[in-house]
């Protein structure tokens, strides 16, 4: 019955959805895979339904507050360097950081091919002008963090974690589906096989982690909720995850096979956020609504929706502003403060792994 659609929408039969959304009511998190691609493919009154039960099992999940936290982001490139200038530039920022409130400095990005700097160095910079939590290096940087030591994976991580770091981000996760990473890049990426092991031993290092998927491109509902089964067995075993981001596809030029790609519609966004939120129950608790891919009021719909995070506020500060992919996108305390308000919740300032500050 999983093949029920409208002719010509795409999209399943508005009964066949109703009937996974009753299903749904008893077992979120244990419904086939049929049932969980008839809710990706969800629309009018159903989608609202939908929302509505991602809405209820946040509520039973967290409770009725707004999560949020106060962050810097860092590119790795931009703040690299062996020399005394550039890590007297590293610890002002971060000393900065601190004084605007910061909880956490998260750095993403590979550090450049031709540098004597390493990612252990800039760990035990950053630690050393804290404290704060540092989460930092996406499966590639580890694994090239590793390689650059000479070390195995598993010692360069307990390094790592001796030198300062907390926690890592679960990005480049994309769509974890080999086929697809390799044609959005237009040639080999990192196999799923061994992201699964990278993410996995930071886990077992005592690294917890987010974890992502960047959907809206050419990725099928039926691969989505396999990327989503992948984040949930990988839970299942390590327990690492603290928190689920579902980031949009950002349109433009891609790789030779595939072309530009427009990017996902509303209803796939609102559809992929609560479907997490139900096939994630029991296993992570936290689902982010990542406000700088979709603008602040967007944020709030989805927060009605299943999410209950707003994630970081991404501080600026006055020294090297640009020093990071999303500079000049910042939030305030008091814009989170009304946003709960709106959502009629508790604001809550929490740490990166998401205990009260």
């Amino acid at each position: 019955m999983g093949d029920v659609v409208v002719a010509g929408s795409g999209l399943p039969d508005a009964g066949l959805v109703r009937k996974w959304l009753d299903e749904a009511a008893d077992a979120p998190a244990d419904l086939p895979d049929e049932g969980y691609i008839a809710l990706l493919g969800a629309d009018g009154p159903e989608l609202e339904e939908l929302c509505r039960a991602a809405d209820r099992l946040r509520r039973q999940a967290v409770g009725d507050v707004l999560t949020y936290a106060v962050n810097r982001n860092l590119d790795t490139a931009a703040v690299a360097g062996t020399g005394a200038p550039a890590r007297a530039r590293l610890t002002a920022l971060v000393a900065e950081a601190r004084e605007l409130g910061a909880t956490e400095i998260c750095m993403q990005g590979p550090l450049p091919a031709d540098t004597d700097d390493d990612y252990l160095a800039l760990i035990e910079t950053i630690a050393a002008a804290g404290p704060i939590h540092l989460h930092a290096f996406r499966v590639p940087e580890l694994l090239d963090g590793a390689a650059r030591r000479n070390l195995p994976l598993p010692d360069f991580l307990a390094a790592a974690r001796a030198a300062g770091l907390g926690s890592v981000p679960g990005t480049a996760a994309r769509i974890l589906d080999d086929e697809v990473r390799a044609r959005m890049l237009g040639g080999p990426d990192l196999p799923v096989r061994r992201w699964t092991e990278v993410i996995e031993a930071a886990h077992r290092a005592g690294l917890f982690s987010t974890s992502t998927m960047v959907y809206g491109h050419i990725e099928t509902p039926a691969q989505q909720l396999a990327h989503l089964r992948l984040i949930a067995e990988i839970q299942d075993r390590t327990g690492g995850f603290h928190e689920f981001i579902a980031m949009p596809f950002t349109p433009g030029p891609v790789s030779p096979g595939v072309g530009a790609l427009p990017g996902p519609t509303w209803r796939q966004t609102r559809a992929v956020h609560a479907v997490a939120r139900l096939l994630l129950h029991g296993r992570i608790a936290n689902i982010q609504a990542a406000w700088p891919k979709f603008g602040f009021d967007a944020a709030l719909s989805l927060l009605r929706g299943g999410a209950n995070d707003l994630g970081g506020l991404l501080l600026d500060g006055a020294l090297a502003p640009d020093s990071f992919a999303e500079a000049g996108i910042t939030l305030t305390t008091r814009e989170v403060e009304r946003a709960a308000h709106t959502l009629g919740r508790t604001v809550r300032q929490r740490t990166t792994g998401y205990a009260d500050v």
